[in-house]
């Protein structure tokens, strides 16, 4: 009986995956479905194509009965019958193909870009709800690749390669009537490559194509990325005197896309030989075909409808290649859509089903453990952290030790995998999210402004915000001299015109968005991290006005911005090991005292080994 039970629920099962498989759209499918209404422009384009490749071969009828008509006035040509009249009508029937073939582009088009829009707002939509750590995890340049040209390969799909391949299919049943019509023999004889060229397409287009051309995106992703990361690097290499080599992913990422080339090139170089001989070999059967039937004498039919096959038959070659990219394009959009439906597939941050309210601003983290997607140790592990409402917290300790890390799972960038992270007595889980990000403002190291003008930056923060509320923010931010130098002043667009701000002048315009935003907890990673001496001052008087009255956790490496706090916390490896006031760790001598130590000596160095 037992027995009986598991094979009918292994039976159940595999019906289930057999079904779910059944079920799964195809890549045409998946695109009809962004297309909305606008489907059927994608359908009339479709039957316009088909109508344009039907009428593409009615010229070649003409032709063949301007051949005939010379042919049997021959050999007094001037006495041939309507060559007039039959070649207008050759010409008016390709016109009018090529107008159809315009009307179905016309309708691809739109449909393709509607489809392409679409495409991209629905993932942009996704992404914004997606937790903030997701760029982290899967690299900003992977991602503009997969929203730009991921969707791109869609609207080429739809608006050039599916109406061409719909031509591309009637083409041939068009052909084919012509071939075995006027002489079946010869028409036979003209499909022999066309067959043997069909066996080599189908080796070079199957499931290892299929392969190859996955792996052949994930190197063009990886080298993309990578490429990312290094032009954000450059500022580094031009300091330090290093040369591209000293970034190893990126030169790695271009050496394995090399030799992922050269290894498919090479693999490809025989069947394409083959291919290409074949389809271009229809001339040579038609030459051996007329040496066999011509061995008795030649006749003008016969001889009129070589010429005409001669004539007709490029087009085998023409439509077998645009059958032979398609089936390729049939590729790179599948695998387009499943690199967009890999990011569609990524869940975002549950939303709690009844949202709770922090009742104030306390941080409680308790025997919170967290570990990176892919990673091989908890990144925190086990920290418990009490922060009261106005209290300001410091964290310090080497880098890798989990700071960010845990600045990052208060503001929910993450959510955490052991313990809990409260907010007001809430854990942030059972917070909505819109109310979340309006408790908690986070000022980063490297702070990013839009290329829009210095209030948008600013008011982004709080939408609505008036004129009069974002120059206040900027005048407590200490950006009073840098609208001073802009030419248009709080209306300047930054990057534009070459007005660019140092990355001490966009902190402060960072610190004036959060001033704006007057969140009850504030969240500053490294945020001084490259301003100049100057603008560091002004930096940390906008600090103490935003901070003021508000729960601070601060992550610095400048141990004197940190000295002033009411309570240092250091992190390593993931753990608090020392927590209380600066006098109270100096007092313990232990690895604060330490890192002061190592602090106030390299901050007391000077050019020529003098010390103060």
């Amino acid at each position: 009986m037992e027995k009986l039970e598991k094979l009918e629920n292994s039976e159940n099962l595999k019906n289930s995956k057999n079904s779910a498989k059944a079920k799964q759209p195809s890549s045409l499918q998946t695109l009809l479905d962004y297309a909305g209404s606008y489907k059927l422009l994608t359908y009339s384009s479709w039957v316009l194509s088909a109508l344009s490749a039907l009428l593409a071969l009615v010229p070649y009828l003409y032709i063949w009965k301007v051949i005939k008509a010379v042919l049997d006035a021959a050999p007094n040509y001037g006495n041939a019958q309507n060559l007039a009249q039959n070649g207008w009508l050759a010409a008016a029937f390709a016109v009018g193909s090529m107008l159809v073939y315009l009307c179905a582009l016309l309708c691809s088009h739109l449909a393709a870009f509607r489809v392409q829009a679409n495409i991209r707002s629905a993932m942009l939509h996704h992404i914004v709800t997606l937790p903030m750590g997701f760029m982290d995890g899967i690299g900003s340049g992977k991602l503009r690749k997969t929203v730009n040209e991921c969707s791109a390969a869609t609207e080429t799909y739809l608006a050039h390669q599916l109406p061409d391949t719909v031509g591309a299919y009637i083409t041939p049943l068009g052909l084919l009537a012509l071939l075995l019509v006027f002489d079946w023999r010869l028409g036979l004889f003209s499909l022999v490559p066309v067959v043997a060229a069909f066996l080599i397409m189908g080796s070079m287009t199957g499931n290892a194509m299929k392969q190859k051309m996955a792996e052949y995106q994930n190197a063009l992703d990886a080298m993309s990325n990578e490429a990312v990361e290094y032009v954000r690097g450059i500022p580094v290499v031009k300091t330090f005197g290093q040369s591209v080599f000293s970034f190893k992913r990126f030169k790695a990422a271009i050496d394995n896309y090399e030799k992922w080339v050269v290894a498919y090139t090479k693999g490809m170089r025989t069947p394409m030989l083959c291919y290409t001989t074949s389809i271009n070999a229809v001339f040579a059967t038609l030459i051996a075909a007329a040496m066999l039937f011509t061995a008795q004498g030649v006749t003008n039919t016969f001889l009129l409808n070589l010429l005409f096959y001669i004539i007709i038959t490029p087009i085998i070659t023409v439509t077998l290649n645009k059958l032979m990219y398609a089936s390729e394009n049939n590729l790179v959009v599948a695998d387009a859509l499943g690199r967009i439906n890999s990011v569609m597939a990524l869940q975002p941050l549950a939303e709690p089903a009844a949202p709770q309210t922090p009742r104030d601003n306390s941080v409680v983290l308790q025997n919170v453990a967290f570990r990176y997607p892919g990673a091989t140790g908890n990144a925190l592990d086990g920290v418990t952290l009490a922060i009261r409402p106005g209290e300001h917290i410091a964290l310090v300790g080497p880098s890798g030790g989990g700071k960010t890390t845990l600045a990052s799972v208060v503001a929910r960038f993450w959510d955490v995998q052991g313990g809990s992270v409260k907010i007001g007595g809430v854990d942030v889980k059972n917070i909505a999210k819109a109310d979340l990000m309006n408790t908690v403002s986070f000022v980063f190291q490297d702070s990013k402004l839009l290329k829009v003008s210095i209030f948008e930056n600013v008011q982004m923060a709080k939408p609505g915000a008036t004129k009069t509320e974002v120059l206040k923010a900027l005048h407590d931010a200490q950006c009073d001299d840098i609208l001073e130098k802009l030419p248009r002043g709080v209306d300047t667009v930054v990057g534009t015109a070459g007005v660019y701000l140092s990355g001490g002048e966009a902190q402060r315009i960072a610190i004036a968005r959060a001033m704006l935003k007057n969140a009850p907890i504030l969240i500053l990673d490294e945020a001084t991290a490259f301003a100049d001496p100057d603008n560091e001052t002004r930096v940390q008087a906008a600090f103490s006005k935003l901070s003021k009255g508000k729960t601070v956790l601060m992550i610095a490496h400048r141990l004197s911005t940190v000295a002033g706090c009411d309570r240092i916390c250091v992190l390593q490896q993931g753990k608090i090991t020392e927590s209380g006031t600066q006098a109270a760790l100096l007092a313990q001598n232990g690895t604060y005292a330490s890192m002061w130590a190592q602090y106030t000596k390299a901050a007391s160095w000077k050019v020529g080994g003098q010390h103060d």
